[in-house]
Parts: C-alpha cells; sequence; structure tokens
C-alpha cells in the first residue's frame, strides 16, 4: 500500500508522490513559532505533528530535509520589544532558545534548518520586486508596498485555493497592514510595511524606503531561498490556512518563478485545532497551559508527547489533566512490557531465562518451534502498523495494532511461552515503531532526584534494620506517586 496523505489544496486523500524525479527526496517545511513568549500546548500539537510526518517519511525510506522557520519579527514582537525596553535580538533569544528547548524536551528532531526572518530580508525584498515588476504589488501614499488580490486574480490567478472565499460577500479591495485579519476580510495585504515611530529601531532599508517585511512574505521567502519556488510539503496548524498560507500562495506563485505546470507546493497538511478540558484555550479561564506549565505540575516530556500522539491529526482534540494521567498509565502499561521483553532477552546471553514453548500460538506464534522465524509477531505488527499509517497517518489505529501486540506479548510472558530470541525480536519491532513514535524507553534515571534520594533513605533503613522508617518512605514515595518494586537485582521505582 502506497503512502496517502489529505491535501488541503485538492480537499482530499491523494498518494503521495515526491517531486524528485526518482522519488526519494522529500522537501518539507513547516511553519514555526513566533518568539515573543513560551509555546502551548496548542503550538506544540503541530510541532509534534510535524515531527510525526517527518519520522514516518523516513521510516518509509525517504530522504527528508525538513525546514522550520523562527518568525522573529512581526506585529506581537515589536509591541512587546517596544514594552521591554531592550533590543529585538535581546527579547527574541530568550524565546528561542526556551523554543528549542521544549522541542527537545518533547522528543522532536530537531529540523535541518531553523532560517530566522531577520536573516531573509534580502530574499523578501528580492520577491517584493519581482511581484511589483509583474504588476501584482504597489506602493500605497504612506510608503508600504501591497499585494493586490485584484491584478493576482486579473492575471489568470487564483485566490481561495485553501479555502472557499465567497468574492460577492467579502471585503474586497480594502488593505489590510496588519499581520492578520478575519475570514470576512478578502482585502490586499501588506508585503512591506513602511516605519511608523511605534517600530523604534526595528526596520531595514529597502528600494521603498525604511521598514519591515509583512509576516506573510516572510515564510515564501524562506522556504523558496532553501528549497526553490516548488516544493513537495508543507504544515501547519488549521488556522494558518487562511490567510497566511493562502497569501503565501499567492505572493509564491505571484512571481512566476514556478516551472510549467508546478505549484508553491505539492502538498498542504494541516492539522487541526487543539481544546483543553473541552474549550478553545483562553488564560481567563485557566485552561491555557505553555509545556514548561505541565512539566511543573509533575508531567514528563515523553508523557506529553503520547498524549499529543493520540489522535488523528485532523480530529478537534481535547487535551485535559486526566488524559494525560491516563497516557501516563497507557505507558506505564508499554514501559513494563518492554522491561519484561528485554528481561527475557537478556537470558539468550545470560543463560538464566525462560527457554520459550515450542508449541504453535495462533498459526503466528512467537515460539521457536512454531513453524515460523521467532520474529513472526514482530513483523506483524510492523505491518500493521505500517498499514495504518500509510491512511493518512491514522495514529489512533497505529497505537490500537501497538496495544494488541502488548496484549498478547504479556499473555506469552504469563504462560512462560515467550523464548530470547521471540523478545529480541519483539523489542526489534518495537524499536522500528518508535523511530515513528519517539518515544523512546523509559529508564530509571526518569525519576526525579528527590524520589531517588528518598529510595536510597528507604534502602539505607532497611539495611540498619529500621523497618517503620523503611515503611514510612515507602508510604511517602506512594503518596508522591511512586511505588517500589523489590526484585532479585535490588528495588525498582514504578509509576504509582
Amino acid at each position: 500500500m502506497a503512502l496517502r496523505l489529505f491535501n488541503t489544496l485538492s480537499r482530499s486523500v491523494e498518494e503521495f508522490l515526491p517531486l524528485d524525479p526518482a522519488g526519494k527526496a522529500v522537501r518539507m517545511y513547516c511553519c514555526g513559532p513566533t518568539v515573543y513568549d513560551y509555546g502551548h500546548i496548542g503550538n506544540f500539537r503541530t510541532f509534534v505533528f510535524s515531527d510525526l510526518v517527518r519520522r514516518y517519511l523516513q521510516f518509509r525510506g525517504y530522504d527528508v530535509t525538513h525546514v522550520m522557520n523562527i518568525t522573529d519579527v512581526e506585529d506581537k514582537i515589536i509591541k512587546r520589544v517596544r514594552e521591554s525596553g531592550g533590543t529585538l535580538l535581546e527579547f527574541v533569544s530568550k524565546y528561542e532558545v526556551a523554543f528549542l528547548e521544549d522541542l527537545q524536551t518533547l522528543g522532536c528532531l530537531r529540523p535541518h534548518h531553523l532560517p530566522r526572518a531577520t536573516e531573509n530580508i534580502a530574499e523578501m525584498i528580492r520577491i517584493i520586486e519581482a511581484l511589483m515588476k509583474r504588476g501584482i504589488a504597489y506602493q500605497a501614499a504612506d510608503g508600504s508596498v501591497y499585494f493586490s488580490i485584484e491584478k493576482y486574480r486579473a492575471c489568470g490567478c487564483r485566490y481561495g485555493q485553501l479555502v472557499n472565499l465567497n468574492f460577492d460577500q467579502m471585503r474586497v479591495g480594502e488593505r489590510v497592514a496588519s499581520d492578520e485579519y478575519t475570514k470576512d476580510s478578502l482585502a490586499d495585504f501588506a508585503l512591506w510595511k513602511a516605519r511608523v515611530p511605534e517600530d523604534g529601531a526595528v526596520f531595514w532599508p529597502s528600494p521603498w524606503g525604511e521598514g519591515r517585511p509583512g509576516w506573510h512574505i516572510e515564510c515564501s521567502a524562506m522556504s523558496m531561498r532553501l528549497f526553490g519556488p516548488s516544493f513537495d510539503l508543507h504544515l501547519g496548524g488549521e488556522d494558518l490556512a487562511f490567510p497566511h498560507h493562502e497569501d503565501e500562495i499567492a505572493q509564491s506563485e505571484g512571481t512566476g518563478w514556478q516551472a510549467s505546470g508546478q505549484r508553491f507546493v505539492k502538498y498542504w497538511l494541516h492539522g487541526a485545532h487543539l481544546l483543553v478540558e473541552g474549550k478553545k484555550m483562553s488564560k481567563s479561564l485557566g485552561n491555557f497551559f505553555t509545556l514548561r506549565d505541565l512539566l511543573a505540575k509533575g508531567f514528563t516530556g515523553r508523557e506529553i508527547r503520547y498524549v499529543l500522539l493520540s489522535a488523528h491529526y485532523r480530529e478537534t482534540f481535547n487535551f485535559t489533566l486526566d488524559g494525560l494521567e491516563a497516557g501516563r498509565a497507557a505507558l506505564a502499561r508499554l514501559d513494563e512490557c518492554l522491561a519484561k521483553l528485554a528481561e527475557v532477552a537478556r537470558a539468550a546471553h545470560e543463560g538464566t531465562g525462560r527457554s520459550g514453548s515450542l508449541s504453535p500460538i495462533g498459526g503466528e506464534g512467537w515460539g521457536e518451534g512454531a513453524g515460523n522465524a521467532p520474529d513472526a509477531a514482530g513483523q506483524k505488527l510492523v505491518k500493521e502498523f505500517t498499514a495504518a499509517m500509510d491512511d493518512d497517518l491514522n495514529v489512533s489505529k497505529g497505537w490500537g495494532t501497538l496495544f494488541d501486540w502488548v496484549r498478547e506479548t504479556n499473555r506469552l510472558f504469563a504462560a512462560n511461552e515467550l523464548s530470547p530470541s521471540a523478545a529480541a525480536a519483539g523489542l526489534a519491532a518495537w524499536e522500528r515503531l518508535d523511530s515513528v513514535f519517539g518515544l523512546g524507553r523509559k529508564s530509571e534515571g526518569e525519576a526525579p532526584a528527590d524520589i531517588v534520594a528518598l529510595l536510597t533513605q528507604r534502602q539505607a533503613a532497611r539495611a540498619a534494620k529500621d523497618f517503620k522508617r523503611a515503611d514510612a518512605l515507602r508510604a511517602e514515595l506512594k503518596a508522591k506517586g511512586w511505588i517500589i518494586e523489590d526484585t532479585p537485582k535490588g528495588p525498582k521505582l514504578k509509576r504509582a
């Protein structure tokens, strides 16, 4: 089965065929953060989604180049810089560093390129010059340069490729200087904004006078500088489809730089909105969470990533604290299964483990005498997971496949029917899936330092035969959400 994705451009699920004649190289661009504050959980649903797309393309054998921009100049940033009294660089650097730390916390692969808008001003000017030469852009009386939707449509181009627009009911011909505008305003948008006193020191020279770029032109400049006038995939949240992505298409294709028959972008993928506790995020409602807020509540980046990946990217997702608790429990089941597999697999080398059953299990047994290779169940898992993900990245079905495998593995383990070689094959199958999920294996070191310290104190109390103290420490650990599992190899900490 070929990989199929829902393309917003065609409003349909299409087979994914890269522009590369060899069908191997894939160029992927994702709209990145606007670095004026810490990223909230809605932002990170989009970024984890883009990481999933990249990982799955690599899983399927594609050679992916991943670009994510850093928007370090736009209306909100300039307002915050003015309020801070510092420089643009001083202000945005703090939040750019925080964003990259948050990406790492969530297990996201670092994009191959992270271009900043302020480092691509010359490319933006080049695009605007091309649009003016074609008569699609014009300079207004205040010195700002605008994109003319009327002139763009008059040259045979279509405005409204990603969304259906009713030109008869929209306010056509108005100008919008702000970076964002509403869907009922089909307006000429700013490509270059003339300098005003409120901009302070945030301005650059241009053929039209001092000023700064509009928000929409930034992504066109950064993507086309790195990928050329046409590339494979453009990702973002569904809130960006209009006006941001629609304007990207207009100004990029308005240059006329694309080869005959090619578009600016072949496939557009948009992730759905995220609700928090059933409502749109709002600080006034108390349901506005940055990633750091959730970490402070005791959740790990791994648990948050799991929850963000639990629903299909095109489904509006309700993110809740109860859902995080459920995600923690699901990961605990997976981790326990993987730990058992690792223990059985080690037995092959240590000579102390189970030998495994030689009887067939359901025709696709894990036992080495089942008439199948020991990795048959692992191969089945990978095959079923691939089929699910090929269907427009149906990650929900992919998780279902994995946890069916976990249940069967636990049954075999309980029945003493799991051989060391089959366990090793099962671990290898998980590693294949985890190259997509990006969760890794839980380590004992995941317990916070204060929890590990309590465990150490409890062991010291046991060694001193102070069992009352040891029991009190066990109870304290349990109250903090951790239980102690005493094993022949020593105590292990587990989430309660």
